[in-house]
């Protein structure tokens, strides 16, 4: 399965250029916080196999708002790096491959933001 053009972002790392995406709407999953921030990685020119990275936090636009990630590029470059040195072959035809980052792994990386605390005001 291709990432689409649309909505998608292009990357470098190591003179390889690659495609990211997150979806645009989250799933009802991702919404009530039950499944994680996920994006999706490809070679930008010639797809292969497509790397599906698992960030251990929530989507700033979850229902309930829960502690949640703003995605950055160094991010994404550090995700591409881990998942060639565990084998990704991107080249290659198949089927995707699954990366799960740990909070220690997104330390610096991402902003982790707190969940929104909401006051009752008294009228």
């Amino acid at each position: 399965m291709a990432i689409p053009k649309k909505g998608s972002r292009l990357i470098t790392v190591d003179d390889v250029v690659y495609r990211w995406r997150i979806r645009h709407k989250p799933t009802y999953g991702q919404g009530i916080g039950e499944s994680p921030l996920r994006l999706a990685v490809q070679l930008a020119d010639a797809p292969g196999r497509v790397l599906l990275v698992s960030l251990r936090c929530h989507r700033p636009d979850t229902w309930l708002g829960e502690e949640a990630a703003m995605v950055r590029p160094a991010l994404v470059a550090m995700a591409i790096t881990k998942a060639l040195h565990s084998g990704w072959l991107p080249s290659q035809r198949g089927s995707q491959v699954r990366l799960d980052l740990s909070r220690d792994d997104l330390a610096g990386l991402a902003e982790i933001r707190p969940a929104l605390s909401f006051t009752r005001f008294r009228a």
